[in-house]
């Protein structure tokens, strides 16, 4: 039942003709993921440092779930040393028909992101019951 990544294609240029740039185009990271499975179905665990409920959009449509994180800019400072810039986060899972996608839940706390896809209910495992006669 894994899911497979699809292919970041938000920073993909494409050529247009006489096209004039009037601002940078937004930056996005693929957020580091875990993805582990249990009899119920998967969990995700995405990290997305920063972001929060506003900045957040989780959505599927024909059957790709699309995480997508925008951090807000800190205030411009004169920093003597700056190593970490904010980033926005960009990811899709393709999702197989064993998932259930009306039954997503999702909870952000801290920084990560705790998705679950519950097993569509034909393919959850069950134990048939033999009568003896």
């Amino acid at each position: 039942m894994a899911e497979k990544t699809i292919e970041n294609t938000q920073n993909q240029e494409t050529p247009i003709a006489k096209c004039e740039v009037t601002r940078e185009p937004e930056t996005y990271v693929t957020p580091v993921t875990d993805i582990y499975e249990e009899d119920n179905g998967l969990y995700m665990m995405v990290d997305l440092p920063g972001v929060d409920q506003d900045g957040l959009k989780l959505s599927v449509e024909e059957s790709v779930l699309t995480i997508e994180g925008h951090v807000k800019q800190p205030e411009a400072k004169e920093y003597l040393l700056r190593e970490f810039e904010p980033a926005n986060y960009y990811r899709q899972f393709e999702l197989s028909e064993a998932v259930d996608q009306e039954g997503i839940k999702a909870e952000l706390k801290n920084g990560v992101l705790n998705v679950f896809l519950p097993r569509a209910k034909a393919v959850q495992p069950r134990t048939i019951e033999v009568k003896f006669s």
